[in-house]
């Protein structure tokens, strides 16, 4: 036994010579780094299934509809009083309210009065009214059948479109309106009125002649008289939207 540790410790000092002349100036010894532990697998509960799903993926939720309002006319016409909410009516010599039937089933929406409905006080009178006028009776009704109103209640100077600050002032009135009459359709006439009900970028000539939703409400865009009259070439178009109008209010009629 003696023997075969000195054989071993010569063995040890031959070893440690050899790594000296490597360079090796000594060993340190390292203890194995401790094996990792395993960590518990804890179970997870599925994640909850969205609540509206189909093969086809999420349903969308179905559009706000509009409620019907109690109010009255002539309430909201009290309300806004000898407005003075925006710049425009330092120049108006009225506020032009809407008017026509307030049971109505169809609706016209334009953007603001021009010089002959300030000065009568009604929208729609001058040559661009006249031939709205000329556009109602063509698909079979009578101007007093039908509601007929703008987002803006006064006059811009120069008869320019309104801008949104003052679009934004009067349109909450006009869609009081809308809630207590609740048409089967609005036709918004021109881009203006267009963008001011539907809230949208969309230009007049990508929309028109396709039917919209406003809270339930359909809304057909189409150009506006005063256009008209400048482009008699549009005539036909506009002829071919209200034809549309025409035939969804006979689809819908009671019997």
């Amino acid at each position: 036994m003696e023997q075969e540790l000195l054989s071993l410790l010569s063995e040890t000092k031959k070893q440690l010579e050899h790594l000296r002349v490597l360079g090796v100036e000594g060993i340190q010894y390292q203890q194995p780094a401790p094996a990792p532990q395993l960590q518990p697998v804890v179970e997870q509960a599925p994640a909850p299934a969205p609540a509206f799903t189909s093969l086809f993926g999420d349903i969308p939720p179905a559009p706000a509809k509009l409620e019907r309002s109690t109010e009255t006319f002539e309430q909201i016409h009290a309300e806004i009083g000898d407005c003075i909410r925006c710049p425009l009516h330092q120049e108006r010599t009225h506020v032009v309210h809407t008017e026509g039937n307030r049971r109505a089933r169809l609706m016209f929406v334009g953007e603001a009065p021009g010089a002959d409905e300030d000065a009568q006080a009604r929208p729609f009178v001058g040559r661009a009214g006249q031939l709205l006028t000329k556009i109602i009776e063509a698909i079979g009704m009578k101007r007093e059948e039908v509601l007929i109103g703008n987002v803006n209640r006064c006059r811009p100077p120069g008869n320019r479109p309104p801008t949104a600050e003052e679009a934004s002032v009067c349109k909450p009135f006009l869609l009081r309106e809308i809630a207590v009459v609740q048409p089967e359709v609005i036709v918004v006439l021109g881009n203006t009125a267009m963008k001011n009900l539907l809230e949208t970028r969309e230009g007049i000539t990508r929309l028109r002649g396709r039917f919209q939703d406003y809270k339930g409400i359909k809304v057909m865009p189409t150009f506006h008289p005063a256009y008209l009259l400048r482009d008699p070439s549009k005539k036909r178009e506009t002829w071919e939207d209200l034809k549309q109008v025409r035939a969804y209010l006979d689809s819908t009629a009671k019997k």
